[in-house]
């Protein structure tokens, strides 16, 4: 998407010069590195922000009652043009916007305040100000330029990043290099370092979150969404179990845990630039976490024994088991794979390009074919689920907000914990909207057998054939995939790549199948 921003994903919750050093230049009044014309940027000892530089920032008590800002009302549309949609998140929508003023352009992030249902989701969203408002000016991190709030909504005006995620441009590239994984996975960790530098645990590190300042060949990596981030107390423990399921360390699922768990995040970054495919997987979240936690590493499939030994040595150290033994931020920026040159400028396997496209790409037709099936389901087959969904709609608006799942689940004793809520909460929720519909509510609520048999397989393929041809050709993958507004032309290029195993450029029923009876790890991948 445009702007720096990227929806939240939870588990389980309560961030050419020809010298080697880069130049300075002044923001505000902190000294910040630029990285803009250095391919290999180094790390440096941040001095904290100050918050003053934010003219629109979070107060402590509110100086006016109803408010969350703190502050009086303001109407944003008195500084900044709201234009097209960027994306949306769990609470809210992002805007591109334009500063009256400069007509300078951002990315505007607006929350619906009745979409904070509890005190809760009201602090975390002053917490995320609060982060970006401390960490704002600092490299690689995005560039936060205030908040506002009016009587429906908060809104957050931050740096407009318009390269796009930063797997897509990898992808886009096709050439892909040990060296650009460097390049690559040094930003990402001196985001890290400066974090933990200036007292912040990310605690939800993950490709999607970072975004690129422009569509320049050597353009800046931003960070985006600390939605999750924490101020770190010293010698507390953390114990809530927040992050995303690939990415997330063995000791947060331990529920013990310190900043050491962002460096573990960043590791499997690392080995995904590398190989295109996670570390750690299964075809269900349960079976991820206990990937995890047995921590076997596979550095014998393809491309691992080209890979150099720097690289793996790196990957190996950023995810060791113990934490308290696993590598430090600063540490990894002075790893000689990053520091002396040892990486590579040979090609990776171009099938790691591919995997990576699959890693993406396949779970987006799997879940629209499923939601396609749940339409197509008898009132008998989802008996007492109609019942259940008006029940968790407490607000009567045809769509359930995680907060509605989590306190419907719980009046209706059920036995899920609060990680598996999450995690239903964003395998349902198919076109990315924040919120699940009764479809999307019925597709992840069904027994999956019963979403998987011949015969509704069959009826989901059909959706699809629309010309009755027995194959599934781009243009009507595309025209289905575009009406629930979820795939690009990159995106629906890529799956019939993928899913396509007889090369003949359509999807036909047994490929279908395939796809749909299988997990979305790619198929060169042993386990």
């Amino acid at each position: 998407m445009g702007g720096c921003f990227s929806k939240n994903r939870y588990i389980e919750g309560d961030g050419k010069g020809t010298s080697n050093r880069p130049g300075r230049r002044r923001r505000g009044n902190t000294d910040v590195v630029s990285y803009q014309h250095y391919k290999h940027p180094v790390y440096y000892h941040p001095r904290p922000a100050t918050q003053q530089r934010h003219a629109h920032q979070v107060t402590v008590k509110s100086t006016q009652p109803g408010t969350i800002l703190g502050k009086p009302y303001e109407n944003i549309r008195a500084h900044y043009t709201l234009g097209r949609e960027l994306g949306r998140g769990q609470y809210g929508v992002i805007y591109f916007c334009t500063e009256n003023s400069t007509k300078r352009n951002y990315a505007c992030k607006s929350i619906l305040k009745r979409k904070l249902v509890n005190r809760k989701a009201t602090e975390d969203i002053k917490r995320e100000i609060q982060m970006m408002q401390h960490l704002s000016g600092q490299p690689n991190i995005v560039e936060f330029k205030g908040a506002y709030e009016d009587h429906y909504s908060v809104h957050l005006v931050m740096e407009l990043c318009a390269g796009g995620e930063l797997f897509d441009r990898i992808i886009a590239r096709g050439y892909y290099s040990e060296k650009d994984a460097a390049d690559i996975i040094r930003q990402i960790v001196n985001v890290v370092y400066i974090c933990h530098f200036m007292g912040v645990m990310h605690r939800d590190l993950k490709p999607e979150n970072f975004l690129l300042t422009s569509k320049d060949e050597h353009t800046m990596i931003k960070a985006t969404d600390f939605g999750l981030s924490v101020f770190i107390e010293q010698g507390k423990v953390y114990r809530d179990i927040v992050g995303s399921a690939y990415y997330v360390a063995p000791e947060v699922l331990r529920r013990s845990y310190g900043k050491e768990a962002d460096v573990w995040s960043a590791g499997v970054i690392l080995y995904i630039l590398l190989s295109g495919v996670p570390p750690f997987w299964d075809e269900t979240e349960k079976g991820i976490f206990h990937a995890i936690l047995q921590g076997e590493i596979d550095f014998h499939s393809d491309p691992w024994p080209s890979i150099s030994n720097s690289a793996k040595d790196l990957v190996r150290k950023m995810l060791t088991q113990d934490a308290k033994s696993r590598i430090t931020s600063a540490e990894v920026l002075e790893h000689p794979w990053l520091q002396s040159g040892e990486a590579s400028d040979k090609p990776i396997d171009s099938a790691v390009l591919s995997r990576m496209k699959q890693f993406r790409a396949m779970n987006k037709l799997k879940k629209l074919a499923l939601k396609v099936i749940a339409e197509n389901l008898s009132e008998e087959e989802i008996k007492g689920l109609k019942a259940m969904f008006a029940n968790m709609d407490t607000d009567n608006s045809g769509t359930i907000t995680y907060e509605e799942l989590k306190s419907g689940l719980a009046r209706l004793g059920s036995k899920l914990s609060e990680a598996e809520v999450k995690q239903l909460m964003e395998a349902a929720d198919v076109d990315g909207n924040g919120t699940i519909d009764y479809i999307e509510f019925v597709t992840a609520t069904m027994h999956r057998h019963r979403l998987e048999r011949d015969d509704d397989l069959f009826k989901a393929f059909q959706y699809f054939d629309t010309d009755h041809s027995g194959f599934i050709t781009k243009d009507e993958l595309e025209s289905a995939m575009k009406e629930y507004g979820m795939g690009d032309e990159d995106t629906i290029r890529e799956i019939i790549v993928e899913v396509d195993t007889d090369h003949d450029g359509r999807i036909n029923y047994e490929e279908f199948c395939a796809m749909m009876r299988s997990g979305t790890q790619p198929q060169d991948k042993p386990f």
